[in-house]
């Protein structure tokens, strides 16, 4: 290695170092012959976000669950899940997210009390938001 760029790479590195450099500078040296690896960022989790426009609506009557997608792609469908019994039961009510990362879906409900419902979209779920149907 020439002699020249040793020097200018140890002269960085004690710049760096006593401009408050992070720990990365601690580093184990790098094998200056290889290429540098890049590691990619991991992507966002995604998360769902939910909120019916009504707490109590009447058998049947129309309400909206509104919310957000994060890390879900636009146009990626999310559904209405229903709580029935021990397990999550799909509805057939289902939006896409737009490109604002937002959704909006008109739901009815026939079984009266309280319905607890969510969002999902595979294995993404929302919190549960609760509707009490009379």
């Amino acid at each position: 290695m020439n002699r020249a760029l040793r020097y200018a790479s140890v002269g960085v590195l004690a710049v760096s170092l006593l401009a408050g450099g992070s720990a990365a500078a601690f580093a184990a040296p790098q094998d200056l012959h290889s290429p540098s690896k890049v590691v990619a960022a991991a992507p966002a989790a995604a998360s769902l976000t939910a909120k019916a426009s009504a707490t109590t609506v009447k058998a049947w009557e129309q309400f909206r669950i509104s919310g957000t997608a994060k890390g879900i792609k636009a146009g990626t469908k999310v559904t209405v899940q229903q709580k029935q019994g021990t397990k999550w039961v799909s509805l057939p009510a289902q939006t896409p997210v737009n490109t604002s990362g937002t959704y909006s879906v008109r739901v009815k409900l026939g079984i009266k009390g309280v319905n607890q419902l969510r969002m999902g979209v595979g294995a993404t779920v929302s919190p549960v938001v609760n509707v009490t149907v009379r």
